[in-house]
């Protein structure tokens, strides 16, 4: 039985073979695939009657022996189109399909949030966090803070003020108050808590010759870099400090460096306090010449300046050239018609808070 199955299959192949559907006229079978109609037409009959002959044959040998067979196969040859009706797919199909959807990264993974555009607004949002995270330069902020923060007098009044920072010590600042009895000159000193706590008489010295006590932080720290808290602490304490042995606290405020952030200038406009820098630079601190010094000074001098020099300072520092630029400074200026006075008086403010 099988042989035959075999021999019913080559059948079915050579059919096939031919190349030529039995529903399909030949005219137009030999149309289609010869250039000679003629000759292909009869050699596609002669095909075909030895193919049907045989399938014949074959088809009842087939017939015979199925009949024969324990296991009947109905075979016919107006057997109906078999329609195939979709199925659910098994239980161990559906687990390895879904295993299949597991590892395919592509289509089970979801692309991750950080890889996604953000939204517009959202955009727009960090714009403006940016803005208004941006530091302000010190010549903006006194700008913006006009009456908190002052580099200078009117230039209307031919007014001048000596300060003094970082003191005070016992090097450099008792040659500095000497030099300015000398020639009764009255200044401003930026004292340090630190120092001051350390020297008290050279503080009340500074104050019974007639000078001003202002407030430079306690131990000269880079300011903008302080937490609120300890930024706070040194103008606290200082002032806490200078109280006890002047009698006033002291409106006035010099950042060491100069340096000094918005946040921290408005804490100081709420506590009433008063920024002061300076617009003239003597760079005294680099232990010049007095030469170097009074030039300086000369070349920057405006009506209304506020002029930095120091009485203290590192062991590494000598202010020596400071001390000696003191004299020919004062008798220069008062030559070009400049008077010296305390920056209160430069500015209209009080000394005290």
């Amino acid at each position: 039985m099988t042989n035959r199955l075999w021999s019913l299959s080559i059948v079915c192949l050579l059919v096939s073979s031919c190349g030529v559907p039995l529903a399909k006229p030949l005219q137009d079978q030999s149309s289609t695939r010869h250039s000679n109609p003629d000759t292909t037409y009869s050699s596609t009959q002669v095909s075909r009657g030895l193919v049907e002959s045989q399938l014949d044959k074959e088809t009842t040998r087939l017939n015979a022996d199925l009949s024969m067979s324990p296991t009947s196969f109905p075979l016919s040859s107006t057997t109906p189109a078999t329609t195939f009706a979709p199925r659910s797919p098994s239980p161990n199909e559906r687990s390895t399909s879904n295993v299949k959807s597991k590892s395919s990264p592509k289509k089970a993974t979801s692309q991750p949030e950080s890889s996604k555009r953000p939204s517009l607004p959202v955009q727009k949002n960090q714009g403006q966090a940016r803005i208004l995270q941006k530091k302000l330069t010190l010549s903006q902020l006194v700008v913006k803070y006009p009456d908190t923060f002052k580099l200078r007098g009117s230039s209307q009044e031919k007014k001048v003020a000596l300060t003094f920072d970082d003191g005070p010590d016992t090097r450099f600042t008792p040659k500095v108050l000497d030099a300015l009895k000398a020639n009764g000159v009255k200044a401003t000193f930026f004292v340090l808590g630190s120092m001051a706590y350390t020297h008290p008489d050279i503080i009340k010295r500074i104050v019974n010759e007639g000078h001003v006590i202002g407030n430079h932080s306690y131990s000269h720290e880079n300011l903008p870099k302080l937490s609120a808290d300890k930024f706070q602490n040194q103008i606290v304490s200082t002032e806490s400090i200078l109280q006890g042995m002047i009698g006033y606290a002291p409106k006035l405020i010099r950042p060491p460096y100069g340096a000094i952030n918005e946040e921290q200038v408005r804490w100081i406009a709420d506590h009433h306090y008063l920024i002061v820098n300076w617009n003239v630079d003597s760079l005294d601190w680099k232990s010049l010449k007095a030469e170097q010094v009074l030039h300086n000074i000369m070349q920057q001098t405006k009506p209304g300046s506020i002029i930095l020099q120091h009485s203290g300072g590192a062991d590494s520092q000598d202010l020596s050239g400071t001390v000696q630029a003191i004299s020919p400074l004062i008798s220069k200026l008062k030559a070009a018609g400049y008077t010296f006075v305390t920056v209160p008086e430069l500015l209209h403010v009080t000394k005290g808070k």
